[in-house]
């Protein structure tokens, strides 16, 4: 079976939409209609006026289309594509965590299930959480969720002390320093650029932190002909298709058999899956509608904040 124009075909008589985030496979990066980071997949699945949204990624970006477009729709290829991050989180333990600060805002990283959204006052993506950290008072009193890394590195360039829910990504978390400065030997002239999911010792000699659509951004802009890339090696993908005159190593992880790092979760979504996905509109996405009305209040804060500052 040709999975490409079956997928092209059902996609046009179902009038869905197809969004993958940059750490598919490059097969469902090259079908989908939109590629992009957890902000740009959000955006998206507000303007769409497909009636069936396919969300090639993992289960909390489908919640999240859900979340935000209750009236669509929303199809995940693998139902078992979850993430280690959401997952490090657990709604009833952060309640309780959060239920001893009572007086702090509680800002959470968009990588959460739905119930840890609900109790939170504004959602952040790695693209924006600085800027939104930022919006609030110097002396504002703040919890931030669930990635220890990603909060650290904030505090770090904000001079903020912002109490840290104890989680991580399983792929940022893996990356190994000692084979990384192993790698700038080979190619000293390679810019390292981290995402701020990486443990400290990564981003300290990091060239370039960011998020994954500002680690882009930065290799078309940059005159530089050489990258060394941590995050997940989806990415780069899309990195040598709009700069294909340069070099991308992907940056190895602990694990001395693997020469990159992937997310397990991410690559359970295949081309065979997305077809089954269209043609039998499964597995689908459900948020209780309680909790949606909560969990949308604070990612529609980010949103906004988006739009005013744009």
């Amino acid at each position: 079976m040709n999975y490409i124009e079956e997928i092209k075909r059902l996609r046009k008589e179902k009038n869905a939409v197809i969004l993958a985030h940059y750490y598919q496979t490059s097969d469902i990066q090259d079908i989908a209609d939109y590629v992009g980071d957890s902000l740009a997949l959000a955006q998206w699945a507000t303007k769409t006026d497909a009636d069936i949204i396919v969300l090639c990624g993992v289960h909390f970006m489908g919640e999240t289309a859900k979340i935000l477009s209750p009236q669509k729709k929303v199809l995940i290829p693998d139902a078992a594509a979850g993430c280690s991050l959401a997952d490090s989180c657990p709604a009833d333990k952060f309640a309780e965590f959060t239920a001893q600060y009572p007086d702090y805002k509680v800002i959470s990283y968009v990588n959460t299930t739905a119930a840890v959204k609900a109790l939170t006052d504004v959602v952040v993506t790695s693209t924006n959480a600085r800027r939104i950290v930022d919006s609030f008072p110097k002396d504002a009193k703040l919890i931030f969720g669930p990635d220890r890394n990603l909060g650290n590195y904030i505090n770090s360039v904000t001079g903020r002390s912002m109490l840290l829910w104890d989680g991580a990504c399983h792929v940022h978390e893996q990356f190994s320093l000692e084979k990384i400065l192993k790698l700038k030997e080979i190619y000293p002239e390679a810019e390292l650029l981290a995402h701020p999911e990486c443990k400290q010792p990564i981003l300290t000699v990091a060239n370039v932190v960011g998020s994954t659509s500002a680690l882009l951004k930065h290799t078309v802009d940059s005159p530089k002909k050489e990258f060394i890339v941590a995050t997940e090696s989806g990415i780069i993908h899309e990195m040598r298709k709009q700069s294909p005159d340069k070099i991308f190593i992907p940056a190895p992880p602990n694990d001395s058999t693997c020469a990159c790092n992937e997310c397990s979760f991410m690559r359970l979504n295949t081309l065979e899956k997305l077809y089954l996905c269209l043609r039998d509109e499964q597995p689908e996405i459900f948020v209780e509608e309680t909790l949606r009305q909560r969990a949308v209040v604070p990612i529609l804060k980010m949103l906004l904040f988006e739009e005013t500052r744009g």
